[in-house]
């Protein structure tokens, strides 16, 4: 894993066993940060990333310009690496350990962007779109981009705009 783009661009992002995760693949993440790059400006932007995992996503939200990143993860293993790699980096990424639904429940800050990439087999994964809107966390224009397997299908959701697919991954994304 490394960091594609922006002020980090090429650091490496050592892969600790000990955390329980699948990080999204190099190139859907370049492809994602493509979309996002030619549709907004991430300077300045407040992020939210849902299932943390590495922090993969997170680095590369701060590399781009984001003014703060919150990672939450349940794991203790990833909260503990990504304030590893925050800190020697010296990025603002704010962790948080509990279960990202228990977050949304309680969570009362809005955000720009919302990026979440939930374990393939989550059985309420179809079930964050809808919440992340109906608790009004995210703010007018903002975007939530979920990562999820082949077997979910968006598009007849409410704020869904468009679905890209990279060979296993793909991303739905939502509007406000």
């Amino acid at each position: 894993m490394r960091i594609i783009g922006g002020k980090y661009k090429s650091r490496r992002i050592p892969f600790s066993k000990k955390i329980k995760a699948r990080p999204t693949t190099d190139t859907a993440k370049e492809s994602l940060f493509n979309i996002l790059e030619n549709q907004l400006d991430l300077n300045d932007k407040e992020v939210l990333d849902l299932f943390s995992g590495t922090g993969n996503i997170s680095y590369e939200f701060i590399s781009r310009g984001a003014k703060q990143v919150t990672s939450v993860d349940q794991q203790l293993n990833s909260v503990k690496f990504i304030n590893e790699q925050s800190k020697k980096w010296s990025m603002n990424i704010k962790t948080i350990k509990t279960n990202a639904f228990s977050f949304l429940e309680k969570e009362t800050n809005k955000y720009d962007i919302i990026f979440a990439d939930p374990p393939y087999d989550l059985k309420k994964a179809e079930e964050i779109p809808e919440i992340i809107f109906s608790k009004n966390i995210i703010k007018e224009n903002g975007i939530l981009i979920l990562e999820h397997d082949k077997n979910l299908n968006f598009h007849k959701s409410a704020n869904f705009t468009e679905q890209r697919t990279y060979s296993n991954v793909n991303f739905s994304f939502f509007k406000r």
